[in-house]
């Protein structure tokens, strides 16, 4: 299993922004990434969202070693061959997923004859199709008014792969299959209920049908009452009074006549 690894710091003092919306986050006009998708703008270069996330990553594996000592194994590149006159032409694609475990998450796909750019394809498209989730407690196990699941069930398809996620009581955990739960984990999600129907061999077709699932959750009308009662948050997660005046009494404090 590919183990999470945070997004190193790019270097902006070299950054030339072509976007507007590049522009403007380097200038520092734009501080917050929900600024930019509760404005629908589009996101066209990789460097806004590390510019104002940080993010971890990780490949989802979506392909299969092949040959004597293969033995069928998972492996993160998917590899395809063109038949030409000239031989067999490769090319290897995979999946990846960005997060920063606390409302927003990405997943691209990225193509090419070799590996390596592959995989930079794929974080680069994955840091440009970051959204937001909702986060909430909608088990009615549970009701402990904290984001630590979400909200509702709902459901995402792709092809013939179907994925119902639904709400689950605090300390749970992520239950669903591994590469799954990568996507949820990196999105901020700690329990969770997974049903999947389908050719769910298909890990491509399997990853989409969760991240559509995902994106169903700002999509449903939700009444005001079940904000607090459900205890919904939209994307980033943010300190509330209480959390603020405890931090603030376990800060130490200077003594009184000390110079």
């Amino acid at each position: 299993m590919q183990d999470n690894k945070t997004e190193k710091t790019p270097d902006f003092a070299n950054w030339k922004p072509k976007t507007e919306l590049g522009k403007k986050v380097k200038d520092r006009e734009i501080t917050s990434i929900d600024e930019i998708l509760d404005q629908t703008m589009r996101i066209l270069e990789p460097e806004i969202t590390d510019s104002l996330l940080t993010l971890e990553n990780d490949l989802m594996l979506i392909g299969q070693s092949k040959g004597k000592f293969g033995g069928g194994a998972r492996r993160v590149f998917r590899q395809t061959q063109k038949k030409t006159m000239e031989g067999n032409k490769p090319k290897f694609s995979t999946i990846a997923v960005v997060g920063d475990r606390n409302g927003h998450v990405g997943v691209g796909l990225g193509k090419a004859k070799e590996t390596v750019p592959a995989r930079e394809k794929a974080m680069r498209r994955a840091k440009i199709n970051i959204f937001k989730i909702r986060r909430g407690c909608g088990s009615w196990q549970c009701g402990c008014q904290t984001p630590h699941s979400i909200p509702y069930a709902v459901t995402g398809k792709c092809g013939s792969v179907e994925i119902k996620l639904m709400p689950a009581p605090k300390g749970k955990g992520i239950i669903c299959q591994k590469d799954i739960a990568k996507i949820i984990e990196l999105a901020g999600i700690k329990d969770i209920w997974a049903k999947t129907r389908g050719q769910t061999k298909n890990r491509v077709n399997f990853v989409y049908a969760c991240e559509d699932a995902l994106r169903q959750l700002a999509k449903v009308k939700i009444r005001h009452d079940d904000i607090d009662k459900l205890a919904i948050v939209e994307g980033e997660k943010k300190r509330d009074a209480a959390e603020a005046s405890e931090a603030s009494e376990t800060a130490p404090t200077q003594p009184e006549g000390e110079q």
